[in-house]
């Protein structure tokens, strides 16, 4: 898995969560405009007590490959960046086992719209491409979300399939994650 602990882009930085970001990360668990196509927001009270309970903000993204994006001049938290594998279990998949890298992403309202979420994905798939081997990336979201789906097309993620999950159409996207290192500057 990614082992960098910090990522530079020109405008965002992926970087690991400190305490100071803890109102802005419960923010961006509660806030049902990000969570419209993701099954609705969390309770704030639910956030905190994970928080709490995992250790406070720090610990957040205490596991190789997941961020937070953050803004490279000012530091606030953007939102959040993962690049994990997805479960088995899971449906949607481009290989017989499954476990493909899945990138997932979060932003605040107040960063739509400025392209900070293609920097900071492209950033983390360069980063991955230059540390892992070749292997599918996969971008799973609801098939309603047409933001995210034109921000995968941006990134080179091709549309596989279309499966159900969550009550909602999900598109499954991919690409090579090699083929990052050239799509993404």
């Amino acid at each position: 898995m990614l082992t960098a602990a910090r990522i530079e882009a020109s405008r965002v930085v992926l970087r690991k969560a400190h305490d100071g970001d803890r109102e802005r990360l419960i923010e961006l668990r509660t806030d049902p405009d990000v969570w419209r196509y993701l099954g609705g927001p969390q309770h704030r009270e639910e956030v905190e007590q994970r928080l709490d309970d995992i250790g406070g903000a720090a610990q957040a993204t205490r596991r190789p490959g997941t961020f937070v994006i953050a803004d490279q001049a000012t530091d606030r938290l953007l939102g959040t960046i993962e690049l994990d594998r997805r479960s088995a279990e899971e449906p949607g998949h481009v290989t017989e086992t499954g476990e493909e890298l899945e990138l997932s992403y979060l932003t605040h309202r107040d960063a739509w719209g400025a392209g900070l979420a293609f920097e900071a994905a492209a950033a983390m798939l360069r980063a991955a491409a230059e540390e892992l081997p070749d292997q599918p990336v996969l971008i799973v979201t609801q098939t309603a979300n047409k933001r995210s789906l034109k921000l995968a097309a941006r990134l080179g993620f091709e549309p596989v399939r279309t499966f159900r999950q969550y009550d909602a159409d999900q598109t499954l996207a991919a690409v090579s994650l090699h083929s990052c290192l050239h799509r993404t500057r």
